[in-house]
Formats: C-alpha cells, sequence, structure tokens
C-alpha cells in the first residue's frame, strides 16, 4: 500500500521542499489575509510592531541601542514628524537588542519615513525575518529527524509542523510577539549540543575539528537568549546532554561548551554594538529566570498549557496519548533519541506554567518542535518494529498486519490534518 512513508532517498527531500513551500504559502496568506481584511489584531497591532522596528532601527543607524534608555530620544519614523507610537523609558528586562535588531533588518537600509502609504509594506518587511526562521526551523526539525528515526519520523515530524496553526501564527506574527527565533535558537542549540558529544571520541584535535559545530552552538545559543533572557537554562541544558553522552571525555566536552558559549557572548554583546557600559546595565536589569512557583498550583495555567498544545496541533489530541502508552509501556522506545526531546518539553512546560504570561508563552512554543520530534521517534519505532523489521523483515502475519493498519490509520490522520488546515485558512 502507498502511503506518506514510502518515500525514500531523493524523494524524501523533495517531499520535505514541498512542505516547507506549503508552510511558507500559508504564513504568506495569513499575513495578507490580516492586512488586507483587517481581522485578528491589525490594526491594532501595529503600534506595537512599528515601535519595536523603530527601536531596532534607530540601533542600526547609531543613534541608541534598542530596548534600552539610550543617548537620546527614539528614532522618530512616524508621519509628519508626531511623536513616535512607543518608547522605551528603561531596559527591556525580558530581551536583548537582538530582538530589535531581526525585526528591523529588512528596513535598516531602505527608506526611514513610516507615513501611511508605506505602512503595509513596512509591515511585510519586518517579517521577513520571522518567515525565514519558521522555515528554517521546520528544515532543522525535519534534518534532526530524519537523522534519528529515519524517512518516517522525518514525514511525521515535518507534516505536524508544516500545518501547525500555532507554528504558522508565530512565523507570520499575527497578533503575537513572534519567538519563532528564540524557538529555532533552543532547537538548534539542543541537538547540536547532542551532535558535538557524539563526535567526541574520535581521534582528532576536539575544538579545532569542532568548529563548525561550536560556531553553530554559539549562534544557536546567542539567538535564542538574545530574544529571550530566560532561555539561559540552554547553557546548563546543553551541558548537561554533552557531559551525559560523553562520558570519558568530560573535559574536551567542557572545553567544547566553553568554547561555545564563549562565542556566544561575543554575540550577544555584538547585539548591544560593543557598548559594554549599556551591556553591563541591560544584564543587570534583565529578569533571567522569571518565575513564580506560585503559578505551578493555579489551575488555570495548566488549563492555558494545554490549549496552547492544542492550539499549536490538533492532531496531538489524537497522538499523544497513544506515543505517551507507547512510551511508558514499550522499553525499546525509552532510549536517548526518544527521551531527549521529551526532556525539553517537560522541561520547557514547567518553565511556562510558572511563568504563566512572558516569557511563560515563549517556553510553550519552544517545547513544540521538541514535541513533534518526540511524536514522531515513538512512531518511527511503532512503524518499524511492527513491520518485522528489528527481526530482520521476518516478522509475523499479526506484525505485519499491525504495521499496515498502523500506516493507514497515520497516513489517514496526517492527510485530513494536513487539509483540515488547509480548508480552515482558506477561510479566513
Amino acid at each position: 500500500m502507498a502511503t506518506l512513508f514510502a518515500i525514500a532517498g531523493n524523494r524524501t527531500k523533495k517531499f520535505a521542499g514541498v512542505l516547507l513551500l506549503i508552510f511558507l504559502a500559508q504564513c504568506v496568506w495569513l499575513i495578507h489575509a490580516e492586512l488586507r481584511s483587517g481581522f485578528g489584531c491589525y490594526p491594532s497591532g501595529t503600534m506595537e510592531r512599528q515601535s519595536r522596528a523603530r527601536e531596532g532601527l534607530a540601533q542600526w543607524r547609531g543613534q541608541r541601542v534598542a530596548g534600552t534608555p539610550g543617548n537620546g530620544p527614539p528614532l522618530d519614523t512616524s508621519p509628519a514628524g508626531n511623536p513616535p507610537l512607543q518608547t522605551f523609558h528603561g531596559y527591556d528586562p525580558y530581551r536583548s537588542p537582538v530582538w530589535y535588531l531581526v525585526a528591523a533588518a529588512p528596513v535598516a537600509f531602505g527608506p526611514s519615513p513610516m507615513d501611511p502609504a508605506r505602512e503595509k509594506l513596512w509591515l511585510w518587511l519586518t517579517r521577513v525575518p520571522y518567515l525565514t526562521f519558521g522555515v528554517l526551523l521546520g528544515a532543522s526539525l525535519w534534518y534532526v529527524t530524519r537523522r534519528l528515526y529515519g524517512n518516517p519520523g522525518g514525514v511525521i515530524a515535518l507534516v505536524l509542523y508544516c500545518f501547525s496553526p500555532g507554528i504558522i501564527q508565530s512565523s507570520s506574527e499575527v497578533c503575537r510577539d513572534s519567538e519563532i527565533g528564540a524557538a529555532w535558537g533552543a532547537f538548534g542549540a539542543v541537538f547540536t549540543a547532542i551532535a558535538l558529544a557524539h563526535t567526541l571520541y574520535a581521534p582528532r584535535e576536539v575544538v579545532l575539528w569542532n568548529w563548525r559545530r561550536i560556531t553553530l552552538l554559539a549562534i544557536s545559543l546567542a539567538l535564542a537568549i538574545g530574544s529571550q533572557f530566560s532561555l539561559i537554562v540552554l547553557a546548563p541544558v546543553t551541558l548537561g546532554f554533552l557531559l551525559y553522552l560523553a562520558p570519558q571525555r568530560r573535559v574536551a566536552a567542557t572545553m567544547i561548551w566553553a568554547a561555545a558559549c564563549a562565542g556566544a557572548a561575543v554575540l550577544f554583546a555584538a547585539g548591544y554594538f560593543f557598548h559594554f557600559e549599556i551591556l553591563w546595565r541591560g544584564l543587570h536589569a534583565a529578569k533571567w529566570v522569571d518565575v513564580a512557583p506560585a503559578a505551578l498550583r493555579m489551575s488555570e495555567n495548566y488549563r492555558g498549557a494545554a490549549s496552547h498544545i492544542v492550539h499549536g496541533s490538533p492532531l496531538l489530541i489524537v497522538l499523544l496519548p497513544v506515543v505517551f502508552f507507547g512510551y511508558a509501556a514499550w522499553r525499546r522506545a525509552r532510549y536517548f533519541g526518544n527521551t531527549a526531546p521529551l526532556l525539553m518539553v517537560a522541561l520547557c512546560l514547567g518553565l511556562g506554567l510558572a511563568a504563566p504570561d512572558f516569557p511563560g508563552q515563549g517556553f510553550l512554543l519552544v517545547a513544540m518542535p521538541f514535541l513533534f520530534a518526540f511524536v514522531a521517534g515513538v512512531f518511527a519505532d511503532l512503524l518499524e518494529t511492527r513491520s518485522g523489521s528489528y527481526s530482520g523483515g521476518s516478522g509475523s502475519g499479526d506484525s505485519y498486519s499491525g504495521g499496515l493498519w498502523l500506516r493507514i490509520f497515520l497516513t489517514g490522520a496526517l492527510a485530513g490534518y494536513a487539509l483540515w488546515s488547509l480548508v480552515a485558512l482558506a477561510q479566513v
């Protein structure tokens, strides 16, 4: 029977590319629908988005450091020289200037006046970085899950991602401050650290040979922490994975981690354009772990987190019970490749519950790609085993029949999920 999982080799890459193009098209359609019909948060959300872009634009043009009091007034790009829509009278306690610089990057060297005739053009351009992050996160998720779980795992994870209403909304930055850059940085940091750990037993010069992965880890950490200070938790998490996976090379693992952290610190300082006095004051004002343990006792926070997950991917209502049962009941599924993303989901959900507003919403978004990877990993194991692959392809008739029905179920569920997403989006 031909299913989504009968795709191999180069065809899988083409299939992934088509899915990512469909994902990008959905994001573009959602932005177009918002700006055309005025639904959602337009035009009320325009003021905040313009203010953020102006903050970043002022820094790109050397006038002040975004998200800080600075040495002068914010750049005035409002029509006819009217006062800016929003100013920052202190240091942003949750984000570094990186968050503002990213938003303003597409308009950094363009025309400065934000007159009404150019408003929608600005709103399109300032969303380009988040569309890019969304596509890159999807590509990263597919690459990781395909390497860990094979073609079926990559397909499952990417379909869940590309038709996720929450991911599409975050990548489009419709009715929310997009943390998709932080999510990509967090996902990249964790799995780059895991990849680094698996190279430590090679008889080569550790730091020099791994400089590409170290650089990637540094960029991932800088992007994640620069977008949301509370993602500083990634630093000990990545070190923990490195030490766990390379117990006999812990000195080398620590050296690699320290080199990556040093690179991330340089990139983080670059976000302040190396104004070290402002950097120091910004670090002092930052709320690195802004959690309230009392929030863990509030039932509405749990309902909010569950609602976020369901909105992020409604199909998880059906898939998660099967996945958790399979993971708990089947020892083969409880290996590191499946457990690592589950641990990250648990960490992000815990921090999200303890910080129900911001940065908790950012943690819940960061959890989603790891949750997709976990679901894909467990189902890929079920598919492989039920097909008799672990016994050399000589599984019993019952195993083959069970594997066939599981493939039919997943194919139908994923295809229906994709169709539902497209139909719902077309009605916006």
